[in-house]
């Protein structure tokens, strides 16, 4: 059973996206190549992971990562900071 990662990547726009996956590294490089990388980065680059939670399954992942979703951008950026 795979480890997943809740990550949080800052873009060139300065917004946060939000996602999960097994690999991190991988995932990113996948967006900085756009194959296989998310909508959100077309019009928009990936810049730096900023955040990344471990210790979770696929279920706590995806449970965790839509309460980040639902964050406003100030609690982001506390979530980055701690």
């Amino acid at each position: 059973m795979n480890e997943w990662f809740v990550y949080l990547i800052r873009a060139t726009d300065d917004s946060l996206y939000t996602g999960i996956t097994t690999d991190v590294e991988r995932r990113f490089n996948e967006h900085l190549s756009g194959r296989a990388g998310a909508k959100y980065f077309r019009g928009r680059s990936p810049e730096k992971v900023v955040f990344v939670e471990g210790g979770h399954d696929r279920s706590s992942a995806s449970i965790r990562e839509a309460q980040i979703k639902k964050f406003s951008r100030q609690d982001k950026l506390e979530l980055i900071e701690h």
